[in-house]
């Protein structure tokens, strides 16, 4: 279904179907980030990501309640973005043999992700709001204050260490 598709008709449906976005997203980041964890050799970086795929599970779980409270089975729809997010990292870190190199890589990979669900969960916020379900509302900021603080721990990481060792 494409974004502009005759299924989404009313605000309600556009919230929807980016609950199905993400919902999937969710999900393809879960089946990712032990492949992430398995290439990571920095330690910090390890059990960040460790600790992210713990919230992740939450964050599915999260969501699945949040669609019970709107009387709706969950469901996803593709998401082409997320997709293209994890090849883009599969590639790239596939490309890479320097472990400290590849740190660096995967921070930024994990990063992207982030960003991209950080501008999911800020809008479906938004739309929540605006549509008078402050109770999804307050369910889907939990997990956009997770992603943000997910994303300033990576920042750490990099700057801290990762991305010097990566330059020498």
């Amino acid at each position: 279904m494409g974004l502009f598709s005759a299924d989404i008709k009313t605000m309600n449906d556009l919230y929807v179907h980016q609950l199905q976005d993400i919902y999937y997203a969710e999900k393809q980041i879960l089946k990712s980030l032990p492949d992430m964890i398995g290439k990571a050799t920095d330690r910090d970086l390890k059990t960040g990501l460790q600790k992210h795929l713990q919230e992740t599970e939450n964050h599915v779980a999260r969501l699945e309640q949040v669609f019970k409270l709107h009387d709706l089975k969950p469901k996803a729809v593709d998401c082409p973005a997320i997709d293209g997010i994890i090849d883009e990292a599969e590639d790239v870190s596939g490309e890479v043999e320097d472990k400290e190199v590849l740190d660096a890589a995967i921070i930024a990979s994990a990063q992207a992700v982030e960003h991209y669900e950080i501008t999911r969960y800020g809008t479906l916020v938004a739309w929540a709001h605006q549509l008078g379900r402050d109770d999804a509302a307050a369910i889907l900021q939990k997990t956009l204050e997770e992603e943000k603080a997910a994303d300033k721990k990576l920042t750490v990481v990099a700057e801290s260490k990762v991305n010097r060792k990566a330059a020498s």
